[in-house]
């Protein structure tokens, strides 16, 4: 398909370099033995599966972590390669998907462990979840003597690794940062049990994005970055004691579709939210909730930049369309693009988080089945 299709109404567009950038940054403060483990959960934080994952295979990362046994087939039908862990659940009776598509699936708790040694499968690879405190999903951390009969019992588990995640690693409050060093504590406890028994555990990991910055200086085998990865902080106000380079890789963009002027009084949109306070200069643009631009952008005073300069999104979101006040922009006109999320501050997706009272991840995990993908050339 052209690309003036493809960006003929609201599109994504990628920055690869940004994303090998972002590596290289990353991997600065990593230890020699620690590895990136690159989230591509929800479509890549919505940057798409397929594209972040062969563009990291290009520049030297080859292990990774998904959601759903989906993703993870989805990647190897496209030819990327490396260690690809299933972070969730997956059927019992799916797991032999696993093993054909040579995939990695998480233990999720006692009872699972148990379901996938009973299937009349040879070898299935795994990563042991340890629930240190959470209490989402995993082993209890306590329950040493199970962990120990999954790596020496004559089983179908072939345990590559064992993890666990840390629930309040954003957070630099006092009883947040002991519960942080008592998950620690935990899971090295479990490390520890298995090496007095001369048990190699495997690959280990327990940090994500906010575990690496927030507490550099533990060493393990891999970091689970999300975000970062894809040049973003969860919003501007999440804690980071660590401070990275880091360059947004996704830019959202749409089109004028209208522009017209009301006068004072007027309104805009559905529920009549917003009224004109004097004549202004208004503008249709060609994205909506449907595409995965959040319905409470119209209560946020968001902004979006058109022809250089900033506009403000006004009256409520609709299903396919935005308006936004262009009043005092000069030479506003039909098919101008509109970018909606992008590198300058005030349209961050950070930014745009912090006034929605989200976080990054959601926003970008909202973006739309119909938004077509372009990858930015080269300058």
């Amino acid at each position: 398909m052209k690309e003036e299709i493809i960006t003929n109404r609201a599109w994504v567009s990628l920055n690869l370099d940004n994303l090998e950038h972002n590596v290289k940054e990353i991997n600065k403060y990593l230890s020699k033995k620690t590895k990136i483990m690159a989230v591509l959960k929800a479509n890549a934080y919505g940057h798409d599966l397929v594209i972040i994952g062969k563009k990291l295979n290009e520049i030297g990362v080859f292990d990774f972590a998904v959601a759903t046994l989906e993703e993870g087939i989805k990647l190897r039908e496209n030819n990327v390669s490396g260690n690809i862990l299933i972070l969730g659940y997956t059927r019992p009776d799916l797991v032999k998907y696993v093993v054909k598509y040579d995939l990695i699936q998480t233990i999720v708790d006692e009872e699972y462990a148990k379901k996938i040694m009973a299937l009349p499968l040879k070898k299935v690879k795994v990563h042991l979840k340890i629930n240190t405190g959470m209490n989402r999903i995993g082993i209890n951390s306590n329950n040493v003597l199970f962990i120990k009969s999954l790596y020496t019992d004559n089983n179908n588990l072939d345990i590559m690794g064992l993890y666990s995640h840390l629930c309040s690693s954003t957070s630099n409050d006092l009883e947040d940062v002991n519960f942080t060093k008592l998950q620690i504590n935990r899971f090295n406890q479990v490390l520890g049990y298995l090496k007095s028994n001369n048990i190699n555990a495997g690959k280990t990991h327990l940090q994500s994005s906010y575990g690496f910055l927030n507490y550099n200086e533990l060493e393990y085998d891999y970091v689970r970055i999300g975000i970062l990865i894809y040049g973003n902080y969860n919003d501007n106000d999440t804690y980071a004691k660590l401070h990275l380079d880091l360059k947004p890789v996704l830019s959202l963009h749409a089109r004028i579709v209208s522009v017209r002027d009301i006068e004072k009084g007027e309104i805009v949109g559905y529920s009549r939210t917003y009224e004109a306070k004097q004549k202004e200069r208004i503008a249709a643009v060609s994205i909506g909730y449907v595409d995965g631009y959040p319905r409470s952008v119209g209560d946020a005073f968001v902004y979006v930049k058109v022809n250089g300069q900033y506009a403000l999104v006004i009256g409520r979101i609709c299903m396919d369309q935005i308006v936004i006040n262009v009043t005092g922009i000069p030479n506003v006109k039909e098919g101008d693009i509109v970018t909606l999320i992008g590198e300058d501050k005030e349209i961050s997706a950070e930014n745009i988080s912090s006034k929605l009272k989200t976080i990054s991840p959601e926003l970008f995990g909202r973006l739309g089945h119909r938004l077509n993908y372009v990858i930015k050339e080269k300058d």
